[in-house]
């Protein structure tokens, strides 16, 4: 094999581990406190963590995960206005630029059999591609999502539970839109529930 061929080859390789790689769902890292015992099962409403927070439709998207999630674990919701219930569950958000990373870029040139005329006339036989860049804004942004959930008792307003969940996505992609992040974040939140307390764990 050629040098001609083994550089080409070392490029596709590396190119397409950069791909890989960026296309990868972050993972989760989960802390959560607790009081060491069960957190008995009862009803629960959800409000806002954070005094005076607006009622905004993206807060509602992280609101009703938690719902569900709490929901699976055999707590009740319960949505009428000045209800009585067991828990309060106060819910915050937190969605910010992080930095930037490159873009992996948009096209590849074949540099197999029929890949294209740079193929053809070097003779070389890959049978893959090497991915170029072709200029134009190359990096996209990087948007940290963060969760947090605490559980009270309504009788005394004792914390019995309260945790938060942090991880990133890549701006514009269909995994980093609100609802996917807030179903994945608040999945991890609750994974486990209660969890181990005073320790942060990393969920894939």
């Amino acid at each position: 094999m050629n040098k001609l061929v083994l550089a080409l080859t070392a490029a596709a390789a590396t190119l397409t581990a950069g791909c890989a790689t960026t296309q990868r769902a972050a993972p989760i890292d989960v802390t959560r406190f607790h009081l060491g015992s069960p957190v008995e099962q009862g009803s629960f409403t959800v409000e806002p963590l954070r005094t005076n927070a607006t009622i905004s439709p993206e807060y509602r998207t992280y609101a009703d995960a938690v719902s569900r999630e709490m929901g699976r674990l055999g707590f009740t919701p319960v949505t009428s206005v000045g209800s009585d219930s067991r828990y309060i569950v106060s819910v915050a958000f937190l969605r910010a630029p992080r930095g930037y990373v490159d873009k992996p870029a948009p096209f590849s040139i074949g540099l197999g059999a029929g890949g294209g005329s740079f193929g053809r006339r070097s003779g070389v036989g890959l049978g893959g591609g090497v991915t170029l860049p072709i200029g134009g804004d190359r990096q996209q942004a990087v948007i940290g999502s963060e969760l947090s959930a605490q559980i009270r008792r309504r009788a005394d307003n004792t914390v019995v539970w309260e945790g938060r969940a942090i991880t990133e996505s890549l701006e514009g992609r269909s995994e980093g839109q609100p609802v996917a992040v807030a179903d994945k974040l608040a999945n991890a939140l609750f994974r486990g529930f209660p969890g181990e307390s005073g320790i942060t764990t990393t969920v894939k």
